[in-house]
């Protein structure tokens, strides 16, 4: 009998559509009690509100889930980058003890055991179930999730009421050498797919050392991946840790990461001095952010 609790019954799917589905599927954990989507909440742009979401039998994970929208560009998953692509991301927490606590052989053991999905896989990758081929209609489900019909877009299609006065005056600190978060945040995606300690780490009251787990490089202590701000109006609390409810925490953050973390260890240059950023500033920048983020989120 298939473990899962939901069995599709469509005689014919694309990888997309089987990856959607199994992503909703609560039979990729142990108990059959959570998804992918019961921590990648579509309605949250894919990620959850919580600072640390509740996996197997009510477990904390240990850093926040972060979104899982506009994957498809990024490389080094997680915020430690230990899974090289979005393929290899799938394995993860499904096997992880705080997450969905399922090896992930037995995963693909159920998938098989399951009619619909074998043959769904066999007309799909002509082969029986299995490791590689499970990855990859998750990422391909996953890589649909793209969004780019912001009102920052609009802007930037020639919209100039599509953003507001405020928010254009964050848009030039954005930029600019002041606030300096186009240093890090750039791209289509508003990341570099790159490595920073942003001063959240001191080996003492904050001793995640992110990047560092994964490659032994004391170069590494207390770096995380910057992550993409598209969605960002949505996809509070923030930081590795969730540390942060409010986008108005995480910029006061940045304008003075001394006043909240002492001591921090091995801190990016960037942000060794106070950007010293008034509040009308603060809140130029914040209304900034808040354009990038989809219209089937605003409002919701």
């Amino acid at each position: 009998m298939s473990s899962f609790r939901h069995s599709p019954s469509s005689d014919h799917f694309t990888k997309v559509e089987l990856g959607q589905l199994l992503f909703f599927d609560k039979g990729l954990s142990l108990d059959s009690s959570v998804s992918c989507a019961s921590c990648h909440k579509p309605e949250f742009a894919f990620s959850d509100t919580v600072a640390f979401s509740k996996g197997f039998q009510g477990r904390l994970g240990l850093r926040n889930a972060p979104s899982v929208m506009n994957m498809k560009f990024r490389d080094l998953m997680f915020f430690d980058g230990r899974a090289k692509s979005l393929r290899d991301q799938v394995h993860f927490p499904i096997s992880d003890p705080n997450e969905m606590n399922l090896a992930y052989e037995v995963a693909i053991q159920r998938i098989a055991a399951n009619p619909v999905y074998a043959k769904a896989i066999m007309q799909l990758y002509q082969t029986l179930p299995n490791a590689t081929n499970v990855a990859d209609a998750i990422a391909s489900y996953e890589e649909t999730l793209e969004s780019s019909e912001t009102p920052f877009d609009r802007f930037m299609s020639g919209d100039t009421n599509a953003i507001s006065e405020s928010a254009k005056r964050g848009r030039e600190l954005f930029l600019g050498d002041k606030a300096k978060c186009f240093d890090c945040h750039f791209g289509p995606d508003f990341t570099g797919d790159e490595f920073r300690n942003i001063g959240l780490y001191n080996g003492v009251t904050d001793k995640d050392a992110g990047r560092f787990d994964v490659t032994k490089d004391p170069a590494d202590l207390g770096k995380f991946k910057v992550p993409g701000l598209r969605n960002i109006g949505v996809t509070g609390p923030y930081m590795h840790d969730g540390r942060f409810k409010t986008l108005e925490a995480v910029i006061a953050y940045y304008n003075n990461p001394s006043a909240f973390v002492k001591q921090a260890v091995n801190i990016d240059p960037l942000l060794t001095q106070p950007l010293n950023l008034s509040k009308q500033e603060q809140e130029d920048l914040k209304n900034f952010l808040l354009t990038l983020t989809d219209n089937r989120f605003i409002n919701r």
